[in-house]
């Protein structure tokens, strides 16, 4: 009887031990805690683009686009307009693949590049003496909500277009960009579709009125 005591004793005594090395495991900080998702403008063209009959537009210098320090990171950024609109506030479980400047400047070269030849000023690459260059700021990049459940993706940048002279590079144009586009959900993903809508309305904005600045160039 003592030996079926004792194992009885023991029996119980591992039994709680695993409980105890159970408990303690799932509050262990070495835990994995799941990954933010990553987000960018998706795949782009997926196939080669035909043939474009239209006439080749001139090459173009495409600088870095320069952002605020506010937008020099990956967080998906969002403002309160309802309730605090100065405030940028991140999503904690939502990342961009890359900073929003170097996502849209991508974004941007491969829609110019359909039609012209798009340079990069610091591939060493010679370029023509009246090549156009093309400059980006990025002011604001992000979703702004203007109740709890609604909002939109929200792109301001400005853009100036410049010409090498004299060693110099002159002013030619300058213009101001603003676009916004609703958000189909009041969340990450939801502001993640709204602002990849607002990049590529405003690109196609800016394409237009670069040609305009060309054909007022070549006018003169």
């Amino acid at each position: 009887m003592k030996s079926v005591a004792v194992y009885a004793h023991s029996t119980r005594a591992g039994a709680l031990f695993v409980c105890m090395a159970l408990a303690l495991g799932a509050c262990s900080p070495l835990q994995p805690h799941p990954r933010a998702p990553v987000y960018d403008f998706g795949p782009g063209p997926v196939v080669s683009s035909p043939s474009n009959r239209m006439a080749p537009l001139p090459s173009l210098v495409l600088a870095e686009v320069e952002a605020n320090a506010a937008l020099d990171s990956t967080a998906v950024l969002y403002r309160l307009a309802y309730s605090d609109a100065q405030q940028l506030r991140p999503y904690a479980q939502a990342r961009w693949s890359m900073a929003p400047a170097l996502l849209l400047r991508q974004r941007l070269r491969e829609h110019l590049g359909q039609r012209r030849a798009v340079l990069n000023a610091a591939q060493g690459m010679v370029v023509p003496p009246a090549a156009l260059s093309l400059h980006l700021e990025l002011d604001e990049f992000s979703q702004l909500f203007d109740s709890a459940d609604r909002s939109s993706g929200l792109v301001r940048l400005r853009a100036t277009v410049g010409q090498a002279a004299n060693g110099m590079e002159r002013l030619v144009a300058q213009r101001s960009f603003v676009v916004q586009r609703p958000a189909s959900s009041a969340d990450a993903a939801g502001g993640v579709r709204a602002l990849t809508s607002a990049a590529d309305a405003v690109i196609e904005e800016i394409a237009a009125w670069l040609e305009q600045v060309e054909k007022a160039q070549g006018a003169k």
